[in-house]
């Protein structure tokens, strides 16, 4: 029984998108228990996938929260 826990930042794939569609979670639910499958032979029925959205708050990267970290780096490749 096979456990897959996604962490994503709370924020949509599009400009104005708060959060990942209802959509977008569907197809990441289907493509990590097809990959259990195909690769361990997992069945779909025994996978369970849980997204956690965290807000951008809540997320840091390189010592920074991420919010920042991004400003910094799109100020680096200016």
């Amino acid at each position: 029984m096979p456990i897959v826990t996604i962490q994503i930042t709370r924020e949509g794939s599009t400009p104005g998108a708060s959060a990942a569609t209802v959509e977008e979670k569907a197809a990441l639910i289907k493509g990590v228990s097809q990959l259990l499958l195909d690769v361990l032979n997992k069945p779909l029925s025994s996978t369970f996938v849980v997204i956690d959205e965290v807000d951008t708050e809540n997320w840091g990267r390189g010592g920074l929260p991420v919010e920042e970290f991004r400003r910094q780096e799109i100020s680096r490749l200016e």
